[in-house]
This record gives structure tokens, sequence and C-alpha cells, in this order.
């Protein structure tokens, strides 16, 4: 006979075990070695029923909650018969639910009168798990091998006795070991907190009220999902994005389309036809993939109800093995952030035709991981520093995007890391951390500003590595709004700034003492035509320092004055000349859209000689379509003297994501792919 609970004692047992997670969360923070966990916070803890459904996290980060389940559930298919009090599980393992090979979990069986009732479970990024750079995300990786040591679930307590030896093998293939294992150390600790926690809820309400609660917290949130779902119209919209890759060197694009449809109360999010995976850090898991998808939909349409299972019941992915989005064996799998990131933006550019007033522009693309290590011969130890710069956020109808912040599947990982905290532990200087003028999408409101942040090298030598995305392709702005800026890193030589062939991918770049690395983190997309953005907001932005005089006046079709206002007449006599500029096509039906690469095919423009030379592009340029209803659609320009002049061929999926049909206006824009440095703008958006 089940339990009947009241809905006040309902509340009371679902915040006890948030409570749990929190305290969780405290204990970590308060135990951990690594600056990028007690500091920047980069882990993330949560409960877990024995089905392994998430039960409650707390502001904890969601591109790690949410794909623990599969985690949790590969420990139980491997050893659930085995598990006694006293295990503790150990896992990295991506082809088994987990992230990348950095962030290692403890998952932690809580057993009362003898029986399974809950895993509390830390995930926590590693800085190091060895592979072939420092700090373990290599930009140019081709196997998960070259990534770091890769830990099936094991049982690394068992009956209560850690296995030393397994401990041992472990952090003698990581750097810097006595951080390793005081993070771990934290974790184990942190989950008997949750473990102690538990046993004085049931000894308070009893077990079986305290599962009841459980299923009746899972149960309201599947049905307030449902009920958003259902708000929406029935039917297919379609997304498609692009992950960068540099094969043999050459850049190519790998195509990811998604087609989300609504039937009712549920959802469906299909990835079919998303490029094979490559031997190149693009790749990420159907785990990874799965849970972008979650909290993208969790975010937009949720976001203030308790994460649980239950948010994510009414929704299905459908991931292809052996795809960018459901890696497999022996593909590397470190680009997580990437593929999420790219997946929450086809998610927005989709759900932007269905509801363009609950999206916002696209967010900054990446992760952003730069890794900064090597052995410094003056003390005697290995160090690396993990620097994850946060970029802009998009912007969305009520206001502008924010700027350097935890993008919505960050939770409340710090954003700028602590200069001080920095210095103390690495032989690094932070010269600079600063907003990167213009750098977040023009629009009716301004997508976010990225950050640039400078650190010099102290050391004798250091290595340098990235793995991030965004460098080409960056983040798109909706209904009408403009792009951000790419990603960006340098090698700054006292002025010599060196550039990397391989933009966003960089693999143990040596570094010398005095050398600087500059690195900037992607733009967020704006929101609805810059042309209608308020003059005086134009104004007061250029007087913060957020968008320079130049880029109010070519992007907004702003006029300031001599005291830095806005001159009104004039500016509305420029906006009109703005608009009488941009470039329209008529979309016209063809079927002949895409261009097939070594690996995926990309979407291409063919565009009449004599269009290109009247909108001045040229062969290759990226370019966005946009009518101004929902997300653009980015595209390589091909000049075709046999294209029709003055049409934008495109085909039907196209007409959908864009919102038209064919003989319908449509503008088309260059996109610019590189911003240096020292450039303020123009042609980050023009």
């Amino acid at each position: 006979m089940s339990e009947t609970i009241d809905p006040i004692t309902l509340e009371v047992l679902t915040q006890a075990l948030i409570s749990a997670v929190r305290e969780m969360r405290a204990t970590v923070c308060r135990t951990a070695s690594s600056v990028a966990i007690y500091d920047a916070k980069d882990f993330s803890c949560g409960l877990f029923g024995p089905d392994s459904q998430v039960v409650a996290q707390s502001e904890d980060i969601g591109s790690h909650v949410v794909p623990l389940p599969w985690s949790v559930r590969s420990a139980m298919e491997k050893l659930g018969d085995t598990l006694a009090p006293g295990d503790v599980i150990l896992v990295n393992d991506p082809y088994t639910g987990g992230t990348h090979l950095n962030d290692v979990t403890i998952i932690y069986p809580v057993f009362r009168d003898g029986k399974l009732i809950f895993f509390p479970a830390v995930r926590a990024h590693w800085a190091d798990v060895g592979g072939m750079v420092p700090g373990s995300m290599s930009g140019k990786a081709t196997e998960i091998y070259q990534e770091g040591i890769r830990i099936p679930p094991v049982k690394i307590i068992e009956g209560g006795k850690m296995n030393a030896a397994a401990l041992d093998l472990l952090l003698a293939n990581m750097r810097v070991p006595d951080e390793r294992l005081g993070d771990l150390q934290a974790s184990i600790s942190a989950c008997r907190v949750a473990e102690m926690r538990i046993h004085e809820i049931c000894e308070r309400h009893g077990v079986a009220k305290l599962m009841e609660a459980v299923r009746l917290d899972l149960d309201r949130a599947e049905a307030r999902m449902r009920s958003c779902i259902a708000d929406l119209p029935d039917g297919t919209s379609y997304y498609e994005d692009y992950l960068e890759t540099f094969i043999g060197g050459k850049f190519e694009p790998l195509l990811l389309p998604l087609a989300l449809t609504i039937k009712g109360d549920r959802m469906i999010a299909d990835f079919t036809g998303a490029s094979p995976q490559v031997p190149f850090p693009v790749n990420s898991t159907a785990a990874v993939s799965a849970a972008s998808v979650f909290i993208a939909v969790k975010s937009i349409f949720d976001p203030k109800a308790p994460l649980n299972q239950g948010s994510f019941r009414p929704i299905e992915v459908i991931a292809p093995p052996g795809t960018i989005v459901n890696v497999q064996r022996p593909a590397p799998a470190g680009s997580h952030g990437e593929i999420r990131k790219r997946v929450i933006a086809t998610m927005v550019g989709a759900l932007s035709q269905v509801a363009p007033d609950r999206v916002a522009g696209d967010l900054c693309r990446t992760s952003f991981h730069n890794l900064l290590g090597g052995y410094d011969t003056r003390t005697k130890r290995e160090w690396v520093h993990y620097e994850w710069s946060a970029g802009g956020n998009g912007a969305f109808a009520e206001n502008d995007g924010p700027s350097a912040m935890a993008t919505i599947d960050w939770g409340d990982l710090v954003t700028v890391q602590s200069s001080e905290v920095m210095e103390t532990r690495m032989p690094l200087l932070v010269d600079s951390s600063r907003l990167a003028v213009d750098s977040g999408g023009a629009g009716t409101t301004r997508g976010g500003l990225s950050m640039q942040r400078t650190l010099r090298v102290l050391a004798p030598e250091a290595r340098y590595s990235l793995l991030s995305d965004g460098a080409i392709v960056p983040a798109f702005g909706v209904v009408g709004g403009l792009p951000g800026f790419p990603v960006g890193s340098w090698v700054d030589r006292d002025g010599v700034i060196e550039d990397f062939d391989t933009p966003g991918k960089i693999a143990g770049h040596f570094v010398e003492e005095g050398a600087a690395v500059v690195v900037r983190s992607a733009g967020g997309g704006g929101y609805g035509d810059p042309l209608l953005r308020a003059p005086e907001q134009v104004a007061e932005d250029v007087r913060e320092g957020y968008v320079s005089s130049n880029a109010a006046g070519k992007l907004y079709g702003v006029v300031l004055k001599a005291d830095g206002t806005a001159d009104l007449a004039a500016t509305e006599a420029l906006r009109q000349r703005l608009r009488d500029a941009r470039f329209y096509l008529t979309a016209t039906l063809d079927g002949d859209v895409f261009q097939p690469g070594a690996v995926s095919k990309r979407r291409i423009c063919r565009l009449n000689p004599a269009d290109a030379a009247a909108g001045r592009f040229h062969e290759d340029d990226v370019v966005e379509f946009d009518a101004g209803h929902a997300a653009p659609l980015r595209a390589w320009l091909r000049i075709d003297a046999k294209a029709k002049r003055g049409a934008a061929l495109l085909d039907e999926h196209a007409l959908v994501i864009l919102k038209i049909k064919a003989g319908d206006r449509v503008e088309l824009r260059r996109v610019a792919t590189s911003v240096r440095p020292k450039i303020e703008l123009l042609e980050a958006a023009e």
C-alpha cells in the first residue's frame, strides 16, 4: 500500500533532498585540492534513484548532472548485482555515459535495511587525467587514448576498503597526482555527507514515505513539461549547424541537422543525418547529446521548477551511433562542451520557428577549454591551468544577453576565474581581463559580450592547448539579430601576434617565458533588427565601452553628437540608407544545395556572378540567409554562372527554417569568420 502524502510534506521532503545536495556542494568546495574545483566550481552533485533517474540537484552544472543517469545505469549494469554497503564506484568513460575524460565521477550506493535506495554522485573536472598534453584536452587528438586515462565503472572502494592498487595505477598516469588524490577524497566525503542526511530523513519520515515523495515529485515534473510541450503547435521544425574540423590540415565543417517534432505532449529530437564521427576532437556521446536537448527544453519552457528526471520523460532523442552526436570507440570524445552547445543551438534554431518570443540568440558556441601547463624547473613541480573564459549569452526579447556569464548548461560555474588565485597557484601573470568591445551580436537587444584575457607565462616554458569551436562559424542571432564575435586565441610576443593555422584547435604549442597567451571567448547572438535598437541605448553602450562609435554607425545606424548623445534626425536618415543597402534575393526552390566534403557535407549558396559583384561577395564566404522571422541559415558561397540572377536557391527544409515560401524576399549577408584582438569591429557582422 502506497503512502499518502499531503502537499506540504511532499515539498518538505523534496527540499530536504535538494538541501542534502547543497551540503554535498559545500563539502566539495571546502575540501577539494584543484583550483578548478574549489575556486571555480567545475563540479556537480546529485542524487539518483536505484533506477538511475536523477532525483535532486541544486545549483549544479546541467551538463554534468543531466547526463549522469547514463553513467549510473552503466555502473548498475556492470556492478549492480555485486554492490554492498561500503562500496564506491569510480568512472569517467565517455562511452558508458560520461562526458569527457576529465569529468571524473564518484557514484556512492546508499543502503537502508539492506535495500539500495539512492546513489549520491559527484562529477568533478580533474585538471589533468594524463594524455598527450598538460590538461589532457588536446585540440588535435585523433583517438581517445590521447585524451587521458579511461576509467570504466570500477569499485575504487569495496566493503569500506580502498582499492589501493587501482588508485596507484590511475594516479601514476596523471599530472599533479597529489591534487587528483585530494579531489577524489573531496568527492567521496561529499557523498558520505549525503548518506548521513538521507538516513536522517529516513529516520524522521520513513523510507516508504520518502520514496513515494520522490515518485510524486518526478510525476509532477513530467506533468509540467507535458503541459509546456502541448502548448506548442504540432509539426516538424528543422535547423542545421556545423562543427569545425581540420581534416589533413584543411578546414571542413561537419553538418549537424535537427528535425524537431511536436506530437501532442511529446517531443522528438532527431539528429539523423549528422556527420559521421571523425578522428578529431569534435565528437561526443549520446548521453551528452540527449542531455543537451533536455537542458534546452527545460531552460526555455520550465526554468523555475527544480530539475529531475520527470521533466525529460516526454522527450525522445535520436542520435545515430557512429556519428558526432553518438561517438563510438576509439574516436576522441573530448568535445562534449562543443557538441552540447551546438545541439542547444540547433534546438534554439528549431524552436525559434514555433516560439520566437521564448528563445534567445545563439550562446557562445563553445566551453572554450584553454590549457597551459608544464614542469617548472625552479619549483621542481608540474603545473596545469585550465582556463575557460566565459563568453556572451544570446540576447532575448526583453533584454540584452549577459556578458561573460554562465550559459544555460553551466549552472553556477564561476565564469571569471580569480586572478589572485591563479597567480598564487600557477607561474602565470594575468596582464588583463576585459570585455571585448563589439563582441556581442548587434540587435534590437544586443548579444552578450565575450571576455578577453591575457595570461603571461612566468615559468621557463609552457605548453598551450585549446579545444574549442566557433572560431570559424560564430554564434547566430535570431529574428533579424546579427552574429557575435568568433572565438580567438593568439600568442603575443612584445606586440607581435602569432596566429594558429587551425583556429580553435591547438595541441601542446610551445610558449616561452615572458610570452603571453591572449584568449577571447565568443560573443552571443543578437535578437531583432539592430536598426530598431533605441538610439539612446546605443549611445549608452558606446559610453560604457560595450560598442565602438564605429559599430554604432555601421551596425546600429546611430549618429552620435560630440557630447556622446544620439542625433535623432541624422540617425533616422542613416538607418534608412542602411536598410536600402541590404542585399535581398528571391527565394527559389532548388534541390542542389549541399556540397560533399571528405567526411560530411555543407550547405552552399550558389550565386550568380552579377549578384556576387553587386553584394561584394566572394567565393567561399560564409553567408547567412535571413528573413527576420526566426534563426538565419548559414551556407558557403559558390559563384556559379548557371545560377539564376537574383535568386536565393533553397530547398524545402530551408524554407521551413526561414519561415518563408518560394517567391518571398530573403536577405543575404556575409558572416566574418575571424576578428583579431586589436581590431575593434566592422567585419564581425556586416
